[in-house]
This record gives structure tokens, sequence and C-alpha cells, in this order.
């Protein structure tokens, strides 16, 4: 596009396209922008009575240029945009109102570089010269000033360890072959034949010394690679003799191969000489802990040992002493964290004679009772009877380097050790599953960096780690590698990186990602390096931007979606650069909270933070609370001191002791994921920054293979009805939704809605009564880990308004309403509405490994298993209460949106509401949110009690009573309960109650609840665990649930929706009243002003 005209704004955003010309107020403004949905196209943007319409330029396949206007209007071709505007002058064109005020462009706001830095080394680039003669007499002046300045160094060095043959090969390229080599650069040739030359006679006997020992080197390999064959074929030439290849090549060969027989020799050890008594040995070594059992009231000391390789864990009354009893990881059934108590733990196993037993013990701290659950966890993990894992555990870390290389020892980084949410010394030895890793101005190479981090794991790990992939910009780069086990497990691999630096064309700042699926998981990593300066947090704001747009991971498929929605999980790492914003003079005030470790008012002024309460960057992001001192700007090889001061020509400049290094992460909702460390080390120092760790387990779907017969299992069904959108838009055009998902054939659309013009200048669509997709695959195993992603675009540019996500486990149990605020390119453009039902074959899903730890309620009393007493039921693992393990963040007392809701389960009367799973064959069994059957006990709310090791939330609940709750859209929990459950008058002021949550889900609040459990209404019928409490749009005065009477929607053979792109419309359901818009079928043709192109 000509940057030159003032109408021509590049790849503005839409959104920043109605902003410009809503501010231009004057019919006839008009700007051109680049297509969000088609790549090379164009986006006329005309104003007309203060709304905004948008026309499309596409080109022809002779690259000529024309408008999409009103129909019966002829069609007209233009070579160039400039013509196209000058036609558009005139009136009558087709357009709402002919073309009279170009909008001029926004000059951004470009980053400066400092000067006390050294600049970026940019990529050589070849300047024309005046003539022939000027550039042959340049040549030569520039090669005889290298070739002496190269000479003058040679002559301060001290030569004399060198031969006197290498110094005199050295002395002769620096007189006259450099000379030679600059001439053949500048003629074409990048070879530099004197260097090759000068190489070859310095390494001549490396060379040799090479070729003899590579052969005996490979014929060791070969020996150790575990194959029958009848004997060892004849070896590959170029390994007996010299090919030719340069050294540097030979070097590297030589390098794979002693990596390649280290890592052949280990493993061939520890399968061979590890194995003891039938039992491998240990890779994690046994664990002892000291903790004490209360009986009777009485105290008594007992020692825990863990022995994760053999599946066992060993009660013992003294150090030496025998063990009184162990029991096998299979007869250890659950883990139940106290709430109240944090070093307590019940630890629930079975006995031979299948009784369940309850054993309570209190660890020395937190940590060693995080440590001792971790170590448990991993041995469940390690002797699951699963063919594929259904949880991992992820390590990320950033550090900028500094631009110097690394300690020799940095495992503290990659064991979590430092300052912050640590873990304990007993959880060493435990591998994570994938490590991804992000520096900022490093200076290695790829490989370099790589084998360093591959020798660190190896060391503290004893597992060769493999490479998934390594992308590098400048001096920007991301590794990630994963347990050799999992090579066959990821697929799709990608990489890419932005440039946000000077005018958007230099590398020194941007983003390097890395894409993959895992199984059937989507995994999206970044890495970032933002700009600096304290005063720059809009030019911060803008890179995170642009980051977001041009980041081109994950499936090419979901092309209107950017990475905030692409990925099940995504992570975004690096030096974001955003600083505490405080005076320079308050500089010692800073560091003295610092010293007294009291974060809380640096942290309220923390830039990002700030920015994301406003909505302005990483929106929907969640940040594990900081707990750990600033990591940036410390004097070198020291962590006692902050040099904030920098002297330069125009004075002395601050850079304050901020939080510039961070991890955050974005799910898609109801999936299970935990944070487990989020801190700094304290003892790597060559850099001004200190390297900073997270750890997450997360929750993983494998590639499902369904069990059931195609031709005698239940056709399932996705049922999303009565969809409201709200959109923030001045564009005056008509909307429908695109449904995408990897559970559907195929992406699935409505027809256009209708829209209503708001007061506040938003626009209302309906989008009728009732759509239904069709699955690819019914069994509930497998639905419910899908998620569908909405996007709602427009008919006329099918360029995208919003995109959202719903889980269809929030459907698990019956109907459910959901809210999701619909965002684009990272921000808020308008909120979704509607309601969700699924319908899934018979099945019933398995338990995940991670129901394998719960937070219990210390108050609730033994219950039954089985009509015995005293037996205790396992099957509660979600009657529980942990924002924590939620992903709610209780900092200054607000709690970050999440972007998603659902609806609590309603009162069910008996008729009514969720199905019975006896009746209903084809619906979903009552199940708890991750498979375990409802035995039909009464549920109470749990409390919510200050958990240290996750953050504090009694503090949070004081903080909330001063401050005013951010405006939102949402229900509270009491406009969803009955009127007879909510609270009484005179209990109006006290804050609602806590829905029962479990550890494995996240989950969306607006403001920290506090415990009322008393307003709960007493329910015969057990009421299913909802993943959170609805705030959604609908009134207190609810419709009922469709009548479980009624006729049932799968009687009748389902019809296959999935040979047509369009979904077919169904009657809505009577027990469901419609708003008063006029019903609106699924219509097969999309009108010709929305038709998608293809």
């Amino acid at each position: 596009m000509p940057s030159s005209h003032p109408w021509c704004h590049g790849n503005i955003t839409r959104s920043k396209a109605e902003d410009l010309l809503s501010k231009a107020a004057r019919d006839g403004s008009f700007l051109i922008r680049d297509s969000e949905s088609i790549p090379g196209a164009y986006a006329l943007c005309v104003l007309y009575q203060n709304c905004v319409y948008t026309y499309r330029i596409l080109p022809n396949g002779d690259n000529k240029l024309s408008v999409q206007a009103s129909e019966g209007v002829p069609i007209r071709f233009f070579t160039l945009l400039p013509e196209l505007v000058e036609a558009y002058y005139s009136p009558n064109m087709g357009l709402v109102t002919h073309l009279q005020y170009p909008v001029q462009r926004e000059d951004e706001v470009e980053e400066e570089q400092e000067s006390n830095n050294n600049p970026p080394q940019l990529p050589p680039r070849n300047f024309p010269a005046e003539s022939k003669e000027s550039e042959s007499k340049t040549s030569e002046q520039a090669s005889k000033s290298l070739s002496d300045t190269y000479l003058m160094k040679l002559q301060h060095m001290d030569l004399s360890i060198l031969s006197e043959e290498h110094q005199m090969a050295i002395q002769e390229y620096f007189r006259t072959s450099i000379c030679l080599d600059v001439e053949q650069v500048q003629n074409g040739n990048p070879n530099l034949p004197g260097l090759k030359k000068l190489i070859m006679a310095i390494c001549k006997n490396l060379n040799s010394e090479i070729s003899r020992i590579l052969p005996t080197l490979e014929m060791f390999r070969r020996a150790l690679d575990q194959q029958l064959s009848p004997g060892i074929g004849p070896y590959p030439k170029q390994i007996c003799v010299d090919s030719g290849q340069s050294v540097s090549c030979r070097l590297e060969e030589l390098t794979k191969l002693l990596y390649s027989i280290e890592d052949k020799a280990k493993s061939s050890v520890f399968e061979s000489a590890g194995h003891d008594g039938g039992h491998r040995k240990s890779l994690i070594p046994v664990v002892t802990f000291e903790v004490k059992q209360e009986s009777l009231g009485i105290s008594t000391k007992m020692l825990l040992k863990v022995d994760v390789e053999d599946g066992k864990i060993y009660f013992k009354k003294s150090k030496d002493g025998p063990e009184d009893k162990y029991f096998v990881h299979n007869k250890i059934l659950q883990l139940v964290k106290s709430q109240k108590m944090h070093t307590k733990l019940i630890i629930v196993v079975e006995t031979e004679k299948e009784k369940i037993l309850r054993k309570e013990f209190v660890f020395d701290d937190t940590k060693k009772r995080e440590g001792f659950c971790q170590l448990l966890q991993q041995m469940k993990n390690k002797h699951s009877e699963k063919p594929e894992p259904d949880m991992i555990t992820v390590f990320i870390g950033t550090w900028n380097m500094g631009n110097v290389g690394p300690p020799h020892n940095i495992r503290s980084w990659f064991q979590c050790k430092g300052q912050g949410k640590t873990r304990d010394d007993t959880a060493d030895h435990i591998p994570h599953d994938f490590y991804v890793i992000g520096t900022q101005e490093d200076p290695l190479s790829d490989r370099e960096w790589a084998d360093t981090v591959k020798s660190v794991l190896r060391n503290i790990t004893n597992i060769s780690f493999k490479q998934v992939a390594i992308h590098t910009l400048w001096s920007i780069r991301i590794v990630v590698l994963a347990k050799p086990e999992h090579e066959n497990r990821i697929s799709h691999v990608f990489s890419d990186s932005v440039k946000t630096g000077i005018a958007n064309t230099l590398g020194n700042k941007g983003a390097v990602g890395v894409s993959f699926m895992f199984g059937g998981t989507s995994f999206g990593f970044v890495n970032s390096h933002l700009t600096s300066g304290s005063e720059k947090k809009l030019r911060r704001n803008q890179n995170y931007a642009s980051i977001l747009r041009f980041l081109n991971l994950g499936d090419k498929k979901l092309n209107p979606f950017d990475i905030t929605h692409r990925f099940t999980h995504l992570f975004w790492l690096g030096d974001l650069n955003y600083r505490v914003e405080f005076p320079s003079s308050e500089a010692e005030y800073i560091v003295t909270k610092i010293k007294q470790q009291q974060y809380q008012e640096l942290l309220s002024k923390d830039q990002l933070s700030m920015e994301r309460k406003d909505g302005k960057v990483f929106l929907h992001f969640d940040e594990e609370e900081i707990t750990f001192a600033p990591t940036y700007r410390f004097e070198r090889d020291t962590r006692e001191k902050y040099a904030y001061t920098k002297a330069k020509a125009t004075g002395t400049k601050y850079n304050l002791p901020s939080w510039c290094d961070r991890v955050l992460r974005k799910s898609y909702p109801l999936v299970h994921v935990v944070c487990q460390a989020y801190g700094c080390t304290n003892d790597i120092m060559t850099s001004d920054h200190s390297p900073v760790f997270a750890t997450f387990e997360v929750g993983v779907a494998s590639q499902f293979v369904s069990k059931q017969d195609p031709n005698t299992a239940s056709q399932g069904g996705i049922q999303i009805m009565n969809c409201v959108a709200i959109l923030l838009t001045k564009s005056k055009t008509k909307f429908f939704i695109e449904f995408h998902s990897s559970c559907l054939e195929k992406t699935m659309k409505t027809s256009e809605g209708d829209n209503t013009e708001q007061s506040d200048g938003s626009v209302k669509v309906w989008f009728g009564n009732q759509v239904e997709l069709t699955p690819i695959i019914s069994d509930p195993e497998y639905l419910l880990d899908q998620h569908i992603l909405i996007c709602v675009k427009s008919t006329d540019s099918d360029e995208s308004y919003g995109e959202g996500c719903i889980a269809l486990r929030a459907a698990q149990f019956c109907y459910r309403e959901f809210q999701i605020t619909l965002t684009h390119h990272g921000e808020k453009t308008g909120t979704l509405t509607g309601g969700i039902q699924l319908r899934t074959s018979e099945g019933k899903p398995t338990e995940k490994l991670y129901d394998f730890i719960k937070i219990g309620d210390d108050n609730v009393p033994p219950k039954g298993k089985s009509g015995d007493a005293n037996k205790v039921s396992t099957t509660q693992a979600h009657d529980i209460s942990n924002p924590s393990y939620m992903g709610l963040s209780f900092r200054s007392g607000n709690v970050i949106d999440k972007g998603w809701s659902y609806s609590m389960p309603p009162r069910a009367l008996p008729g009514q509401g969720c199905k019975d799973p006896k009746k209903a064959p084809h619906d979903v069994v009552i199940r708890s949110p991750t498979g375990k059957s409802s035995r039909g006990e009464d549920e109470n709310a749990s409390e919510m009690f200050d958990n240290p090791l996750y953050g504090s939330m009694v503090k949070a609940h004081g903080q909330a009573k001063d401050q005013n709750p951010p405006q939102t859209d949402h229900l509270t929990l009491t406009d969803l309960l009955p009127a007879s459950s909510k609270a009484t008058d005179g209990e109006a002021d006290r804050p609602p109650v806590p829905a029962p949550r479990n550890r494995s889900f996240t989950c969306s609040e607006n403001k920290p609840q506090s415990p009322t459990p008393s307003n709960l209404a007493p329910s015969t019928h057990k009421k299913p665990v909802v993943p959170s409490r609805s705030e959604g749009g609908m009134g207190q005065n609810r419709p009922r649930l469709p009548n479980k009477s009624r006729q049932e929607p799968q009687a009748a053979k389902p019809r296959d929706y999935r040979d047509s792109s369009e979904i077919p419309s169904k009657q809505r359901h009577p027990a469901r009243p419609s708003p008063p818009q006029p019903n609106k079928d699924m219509h097969p043709d999309v009108p010709k002003t929305g038709r998608p192109v293809n």
C-alpha cells in the first residue's frame, strides 16, 4: 500500500480505524487500511451519520483493484489505489456516501536507541556507489585501513606462546590476504579464500587427527547400538578419509558423535547395571520426611519414606528402625491437604482387607508438605496404567543475560531455588516434562546455549532431553526441550518471530515463539523483549499488540483468532520491561522496602499490573502472586546492591528496581492448570537481571480413539441457543457467528443476526433460537475435554468483531448458561451470552491423575463408603474450594476477570433440570467435573482459608471492603439462586457464598468472596460441582430449565449436518421462553453481503 497518501493507514486494526473516523466526526471522512481477513486486500472505511461502513477492495488475477459496493453498480477496475480513491470522490458510485475528507495517520511513538548502549549489530547492507572509480578508491582505503588495524593489534599481543610457523601465517594473512578477501567479497564471492587457506594451514595437524579419531569413535558408537546384526558393515568413506570438509564442519561432526556416544552409553548403563533385584535403580532417590502423627491427643514422631521408582511409601517410627508397614502406589487412594493447617496432610489408603484408612500427618513446614505431595503425584503418574498421560509439568524460565555468557553453575534456576514461591529440596530430582527457556541479550550461538541447557538438565535429572524447537531473533531466543518419552506425542511444531525495534524493523526488541501439539492439547510459548525505559509504557503496550497480531503460530485454520485463542495453554515470558512507577527521588525508599521484603506497596505501582487492570495489555492472562524481590537492575556480580543510576551526557538516568522479567499464562476455560513455583534465583549474578522461573502442572488430552461401535453408539450433539452479542462498534453491518473446534468436522456458521442499536452506542445482535453442532466423536471421555471457539464476523468484510471460547465440560451435567467476553487483537470488543447443552453417547469418563490431590475441609466428618462407617469416601475430590488452584488471584483485593463465566446449577426439582442418567441414556450421566460419579450426598460449601503457599486471602478480603468493585455485566451468585435461598434483609450486606470448586479448573470472579454457608438452600438432590459462579446478564426472574418430561430431542435420529457448512436452526424449546425478537431460521445460503471468502 502506498504510504505517502494521508488516507493510507497500513495494517492498523479495525477498532483503531473506527476510533480515528469517530474523532473526525464528519460525513464522508474515510481511510484505507489492510484487510484483516484477506491477505493482499484492503478495507475502505467511510463515516456516515456516526456509523462506519466498510467496503472490501479486492485484487483480481491481474492485480487490478475493485470495490465491493452496492449491488447494481457496475464494477470498475483500477490499477492503483490513488486512482480508485480519486474515482470514488464522485457521488453515486455505490458507497453510502462519496469520499470527501481523508483521515490523517497518527504518528506512532517510536523507540529511541539508548546512547549508552552498544548499538545492535545490523545485517550487512549494500550501498550503491556514485562511480566505479570512487568505489575502487574507497575499497582500497578500507582494505589498507583494515590491514593496518589488525597488524597494530598483533604488535600489542604476546605471540611467544605460538609456534613460529603459526605466527608467520597470521602476520602474512593480515598483511596481504585479508585485502584480497575484501576484494573477493566486493566481487560477490563470500567464501574468503585467504581465511580458508590460513585455517587449513593452522589446523593441518588437527585435521589429520580428526581423520584418525572419527573412525574409532564411530566404531565405538555402533558397538553401543543395541541392534542384532550378523556383523559390522564397511565404514562410510567420508569417515575414513579426509573428504575436504572444512575444519568447523568436521569438528561439529566430532561433537555430535561424542554426544551420541555419551547418550547411548548412559542409556545402556541405566538399563543394565541399573537393575537391582528386578527393580530399576532409582533415578529419583528415596526421600524420607519427618512428620508428627496425633492419636488420642498424643503427638508421635513418624518417618515417611517415599520410593518413587518402586512405587511404595513406608511408615517408620524411628530412623534406624524397621518399617512398620508400606503401601503400594495403587493402594494410596488420595492426598487431602488441610485448608486450616497448612502443614497437615491426610493420606487415604486401602488395606489388604479393603478397609479404607485415613492417616493424618503434620509436616515441618508447608514446603515439605508440598514436596511430599509432588513426589506422591510423580509416583502415581509413573506407575499409572494409562497408556497416555493426562497431566504433565512444564518449567518456564526467562533471563536477560546482559550480553554476557552464563556462569559455570546455573542449576538453581532449573531447580527453582532462590526467592519467591520455590521448590522444596525433596523435589529436586523430579524432572519436568518440558523445559521452555527464554533469553534476551543472549551472546551465545543456538548450539552453545542449547548444549549448555541440556548439560545442566542431564546432570540434574540423568535424562538427555530432546530439543523440540529453537528460534532466535538477534539476541532473543527460545528453546523448548522435552523428555525423550514424549517425542512421538509432539507434532505440528511451528516457530516464528516479530520485530518491534526502531520502526518495527530492528530485531533488538521483539518476540520469538514456538507452538506444538502434545497429543490432543495445543501449547504456545512466547518470549519477548519489549521497549526499555520507565517512561515508555505506551510503546511497550504497542509492542505487545504488534506481537499479538503478527506472531504466526498454531493451527493456520484458526485464522480469525489471534494467539491468545489458538492454544489450550499459552505461556508468555520474557523481559517485558514494565517498571515500578515511582519518582526517581524515591529510589532509596524503594531499596529500603525491598530489603524489608515489603513488596505490596511497590507492586501496587507496577506498570504491568496497572495496565492489565485497565485492560490495555494481557487481557485475561494470569500471573502467580509475586513474592520475590525486583529482578532488575542489579550491580553485576552481586545481588546485594541495585545499580539504579546511569551517568549519561544529558545527566543522570534512573532505572528504578523493577519486576521486568515475568511469566504469564492464559488457558482455555475449565482446564486443569496449577502454578507450583514462581520466583527468581539469587546466586546467578553475571547479568544485571536475575533469572526467573515458574513451573506449572497442566492437564492434557490424548489423541482420542473411541472404543465405541459407531454403528450402535448414539449420535452426540452440542446445542447452543439464545445467543445475544453486545458489540462495541460503530460499524453499520450485519453479523454472523462462526464455530471452530477440532471436535467438529468443519467450521460451522449461523445466518446473520438481528441488530438493535443501544443508547450507549453499542450494537445488540440476536442470533436466533438454537443451533446444533454435530461432533465427530460422541464419547463423553473425548467431548468433555473439548472447547468451541466462537468468532463474531461481519457480513460485509468477513472480518472478526470478537472472539471467545466455551468449554463443553461446563454442560457436563445439564443445560448451562454462559457469558464470555469477546476480544479482538487483545482488546475487549463486547460480550456474548447464551446457553449450551451437551448430548453424548453412553460412557463413563475415567478418573484423571490430577484428582489424586485435593484440598479438604477439616470440619467435614468422615463419610461412609458403601454403608461402612469405617470407610472414607474418596469420590468427592471436587467438594472443595481453593482459589489458588482455580487460577484466582486475590491481589490488592481485586480479582482479574478471566473473560468467561458459567451459571450456577439450579436447585433442580424432581423431573426438572439435570437429567436422570437412568432415564436418559443419551444424555451425560451426572458426574463430578472429571468423571467421578456422584453419590447423592448433601454438599456443603467449603470455606476459604488463608493459605501462605498460594497467597494470602485474608488480607485480600480485608482490602476488598474499602474498595469499589469494578463495574461488570456479570451476575453475582445470589442473582442465580432461588428467592428462598437468598440472604434475608438482615444479611443483605453479607457477600455471596463461594461455590464449591475443585483444584483442577480455572475460573472467573470479579471480587473476593467470604464464607457465608448459611444462605445456601438445602437440597434433596446432589448438587453438581460447578466450575464457577454465573456472571451472566440474566435477571432474577430466570426462566425455568427444560422440563424432563418433554420429548427428548434424541428420540428421532439426528440429521448429520456435517455435509453442509451452514447450521440448520431448530425450534427453541418451549420451556425456554424467547425474547421478543422474531424467530430466524438458519439458511443454507449466506446473504450476498456476508458471503465469506474461502
